[in-house]
């Protein structure tokens, strides 16, 4: 295969008071010679670069596919939406894109539900921001619009989650990615089990007779989770490719994602009951070893094995309902000591257990099973 350029935007200078220098990186992976622009985030002791653009792509480089490096005095500049939209239907001929306060919108689905997910992204934006800011967190705003790629069908998004994902694809309605920084989905309005087989799709009245459906509930839930992890990454309150513990990042997610389907967007609050996930956290008690908890906060891998990882998500949901509903003040801080850390670098389980145990005590179990068994 010939080598190809592949140049990401052109800059445009910023005032000096936000000014910041220009990096550049040649590099060469699967036979294919890239450049890309933008502003250096990460440079990992082993020499991964970790490279974001002005697209809001973060690229990952290994230092042995280098074949350049460069530094300058042109300024980074973040791509606005009309900047972005065009680079968008560029990459997915076809789509048309919608604008909101925080939001891009790129579809090829009807406007009206593109419409109805800016509007229920633009709700739960808000109510996130304004609860961790009451929680004493300073957040910011994107420094990107937020873009959201919803699909027609299914099978067009899985030809396009499939080239991330793989075969994990088809086992998920929608998922954000920390690469791209994008949420990609399809209209529910096409899900067979929520629709009559006639008719149109994907308008107002579509989306109604949706979420009169009880399978909706755990469709809406998803795709506010994954836009609750495009937001946590992109306020402050989490950096990507940092090692953050996936209990509190899927736990934040699944502690925001409960729908309400009595509402028009389908959500409406922070921190409701998550109905689903305290069942199965409950059906689990009698099996639950003493050891969960460490096992939980030291290590992923639960979240990682299909066999399991309905539990590990019950259990993280549980334990962050458990700590901002009781000890708020400490989770806080934790969540800032997470933070401060470091893109590319990797903590060790033991490392990950003393920081939680440091933030919460060696003896949290007794009282957590307490208090969650007093939810109702």
């Amino acid at each position: 295969m010939n080598a190809v350029r592949f140049t990401i935007a052109a800059m445009v200078a910023l005032s000096a008071s936000a000014a910041i220098a220009l990096d550049s990186v040649d590099f060469r992976r699967d036979g294919e010679e890239y450049h890309v622009s933008g502003k250096l985030v990460a440079k990992a002791d082993d020499g991964k670069l970790m490279l974001l653009a002005p697209d809001g792509v973060l690229w990952p480089i290994l230092p042995d596919e280098v074949i350049k490096e460069r530094h300058d005095d042109a300024r980074f500049q973040p791509l606005d939406s009309q900047q972005l939209a065009k680079r968008l239907v560029v990459e997915l001929p076809g789509f048309q894109t919608y604008t909101s306060p925080h939001y891009l919108i790129c579809y090829n689905t009807s406007k009206q539900y593109a419409t109805w997910c800016a509007g229920l992204f633009e709700r739960l934006h808000g109510a996130f921001m304004t609860y961790w800011s009451r929680k004493g967190i300073d957040l910011h705003e994107p420094e990107f619009p937020l873009v959201a790629i919803i699909f027609s069908d299914r099978e067009a998004y899985l030809k396009y989650a499939e080239q991330e994902l793989g075969e994990a694809a088809g086992s998920v309605i929608g998922y954000y990615s920390l690469r791209t920084n994008r949420v990609a989905m399809y209209d529910l309005t096409g899900v067979d089990s929520l629709r009559k087989a006639a008719g149109r799709r994907g308008s107002t009245g579509d989306i109604n007779r949706m979420l009169a459906q009880p399978e909706a509930e755990t469709m809406v839930a998803t795709v506010v989770h994954e836009a609750t992890h495009q937001i946590a990454f992109n306020s402050g309150l989490q950096t990507r490719f940092v090692d953050i513990p996936l209990w509190v990042s899927e736990g934040i997610a699944v502690y925001f994602e409960t729908p309400d389907l009595q509402s028009s967007k389908g959500w409406r609050t922070v921190g409701a009951v998550n109905r689903s996930r305290l069942d199965i956290f409950r059906s689990n008690l009698l099996r639950r070893p003493p050891s969960a908890l460490k096992a939980i906060t030291a290590d992923d891998k639960q979240f990682r094995d299909p066999r399991i990882a309905l539990s590990a998500y019950a259990e993280a949901w549980a334990l962050n309902y458990y700590l901002l509903k009781h000890r708020p003040k400490e989770y806080v801080a934790y969540l800032k000591m997470l933070s401060a850390k470091k893109p590319l670098a990797t903590d060790t389980p033991a490392t990950r257990l003393k920081e939680f145990e440091a933030a919460f005590g060696e003896n949290l179990d007794r009282d957590f099973l307490r208090q969650l068994q007093k939810v109702r």
